[in-house]
């Protein structure tokens, strides 16, 4: 079985689909399963171009399934999951309109790519726009994919390295402003968490069909924060750039890098609160050294879906 994880650098239309639909044709002649998780534009793009093959094709949306990146592995894995044998992926959760805030979130997610799928008989091409992403995300996407594919044709990457760039995401800074509601919490207090999140989503401005979710993604948080942070943590909740935030801070240390990620199996007592969190929220950041842990999840005001 092997696992292959290339990065595809594309400049315009016409490499885009010289670099892709190949891939999609060759896995479907092969009668490999194919999905195709791509930002709206590019869908579009390549439902047109395998217009006599998209009915065997999965099409998701990456503007959707990965607007959050902690919800990408966990769709993929479901997708591979439901097939026996080789399975081929196109997904692009890098593009331009991806914020600062996100984006670290974004490789993150391709460097534990390479943990969650290590041994698979699965191929998942990443494609990267040469044109309108900088100098350093393209540094980064050979620091997290063995191969490059670009002009010059198939590479190995120099720089590939997927262990230091998990380390130095987790070691990023999440910085809370001064202002910023707070509450402590211990064993037994779930009430008053529950209580505490959704008086600040009220008192911030989130829409009415989210508060359930924002105080259920915060109070997962906070249990999971007492039973394996060390009994107590702080969660605190704030707006900013038309985002509601919530971080929760404890003294314990995450250590399994897929935490969140995995699916549980169906006898298994626990261990579904962070992939419940990464479904709800639109963004989740965490910080975990020895040290103590920062989750930070953030749930939009505003839709800022891409088109």
């Amino acid at each position: 079985m092997t696992f292959a994880h290339p990065a595809l650098f594309y400049s315009d239309e016409e490499s885009y689909i010289d670099g892709t639909v190949p891939f999609v044709v060759e896995g479907l002649a092969s009668a490999e399963p194919v999905a195709v998780a791509v930002p709206g534009r590019n869908l579009q793009l390549l439902k047109e171009a395998l217009s006599g093959f998209a009915h065997l094709v999965t099409f998701l949306d990456m503007t959707d399934t990965g607007r959050n990146p902690g919800r990408i592995i966990p769709e993929l894995r479901a997708f591979a999951d439901r097939h026996r044998g080789a399975v081929r992926i196109i997904s692009e959760p890098v593009w331009d309109l991806r914020t600062d805030v996100e984006y670290p979130a974004c490789t993150l997610h391709e460097a534990l790519v390479n943990y969650a799928f290590s041994g698979r008989d699965l191929s998942i091409l990443c494609p990267y726009n040469t044109t309108t992403l900088t100098h350093d995300i393209l540094a980064d996407a050979e620091k997290t994919h063995p191969v490059v594919i670009d002009a010059s044709g198939h590479r190995p990457s120099d720089h590939f390295h997927p262990a230091r760039v998990v380390v130095a995401a987790h070691s990023l800074p999440l910085t809370i402003p001064s202002d910023a509601a707070s509450t402590s919490v211990g064993a037994g207090a779930m009430a008053a968490v529950r209580a505490f999140a959704r008086e600040q989503a009220v008192k911030l401005g989130l829409a009415h069909d989210r508060v359930d979710d924002f105080t259920l993604a915060v109070t997962e948080l906070a249990t999971n924060s007492v039973r394996h942070g060390g009994g107590e943590s702080t969660v605190r909740v704030w707006s900013e750039s038309k985002s509601i935030v919530c971080q929760v801070n404890d003294n314990g240390h995450i250590t399994d890098v897929l935490a969140g990620r995995t699916p549980v199996h169906a006898n298994e007592p626990g261990g579904r609160g962070l992939l419940l969190v990464n479904r709800l929220a639109d963004l989740v950041r965490t910080q975990t050294t020895s040290s103590g842990t920062a989750i930070q999840v953030r749930f939009d005001l505003t839709d800022k879906k891409a088109t």
